[in-house]
């Protein structure tokens, strides 16, 4: 159990650090063609560069926070912290999409108003396409590994790429369009970054409710809540159910409930049958997963 969680814990930081190092240069480069092309779109999307290189460190330290054993303090460990982590990654999110849609929109007030927008560079077009492709990629990664190591932390990072992606897109449209459409139509620049903005918004809120669920102890899904009752309703001798209790404790699950057995069976046999559920429900919902089953004697 231990070597799982270290291996999963390293895992977690390759990924990441993977992620933290295309980051870091690619914010390199969008400030320097921003810059150099004399593009305010490709300013803004160096800054949501920027909010994923401090996300990567978010999920660094929160991760390792998160993998510690229980203690003391903890008795149900640590995994909320990694939820922390995604709801910090998500208002990060949401602080970058709606700073988006503030500056487009101001810039399309100014060019309504007749001032007018400064023309970008073609390197500004060129670090956009950059960073369509290369953070498509680093998406299409990390989620897959997120999934696989069930972190909510590793896949809420994954969609921050998938944001920047979609912010480099606008940009790209807008930078495009006012190198080749002319002056009048630089206004596609701030208007293809409001749109993409709402995208960012949108996925922000969707990694934020979870967390919220969660951290106000949200019991998990019906189906999953049926699958317990099924698990439990498998074993011989086992019946009714009930005071079903349920939780999502970070990457992991808390389960609570009571079942009723035949009376006249002696303590061990009881106590065989209620860790072999354990054992079983560990296998479904990971091996993480806290479990504890009450015993009561079936009704006459």
């Amino acid at each position: 159990m231990a070597d799982k969680k270290i291996s999963r814990e390293r895992e977690i930081y390759k990924i990441t650090l993977i992620g933290s190092v295309v980051n870091f240069l690619l914010l390199a480069f969008k400030f320097v063609a921003g810059i150099a092309g004399h593009s305010a779109a490709m300013l803004a999307d160096a800054v949501h560069s920027l909010s994923d290189f401090v996300t990567d460190i978010v999920v660094i330290v929160f991760v390792r926070i998160s993998n510690k054993p229980q203690d003391k303090e903890h008795d149900f460990g640590h995994g909320k912290y990694e939820t922390l982590a995604t709801a910090i990654i998500g208002l990060l999110l949401a602080g970058v999409g709606f700073g988006i849609l503030w500056n487009g929109a101001s810039s399309i007030w100014a060019f309504l108003r007749g001032e007018p927008l400064g023309e970008p560079g073609m390197v500004a077009l060129v670090a956009a396409l950059v960073s369509i492709v290369s953070k498509e990629v680093l998406y299409q990664y990390t989620v897959i590994k997120g999934k696989r190591l069930n972190s909510q932390a590793v896949i809420a990072n994954a969609w921050h790429h998938r944001s920047d992606a979609l912010s480099s897109i606008g940009t790209a449209l807008g930078i495009g369009g006012a190198i080749l459409l002319g002056e009048d139509w630089r206004v596609l620049d701030p208007v293809a970054a409001v749109i993409v903005s709402f995208f960012i918004i949108k996925v922000a809120f969707q990694l934020l409710v979870p967390c919220v669920e969660e951290l106000l102890e949200k019991s998990l899904p019906d189906e999953m809540e049926k699958e317990i009752e099924q698990t439990l309703l498998s074993f011989p001798g086992v019946s009714e159910p009930h005071h079903l209790r349920t939780r999502r404790i970070g990457s992991y699950c808390a389960i609570e409930v009571h079942v009723r057995m035949d009376g006249n069976i002696t303590l061990h046999e009881s106590h065989e049958t209620a860790t072999a559920i354990e054992h079983k429900l560990k296998e479904i919902f990971g091996q993480g997963t806290l479990v504890t089953i009450h015993v009561e004697p079936k009704k006459n």
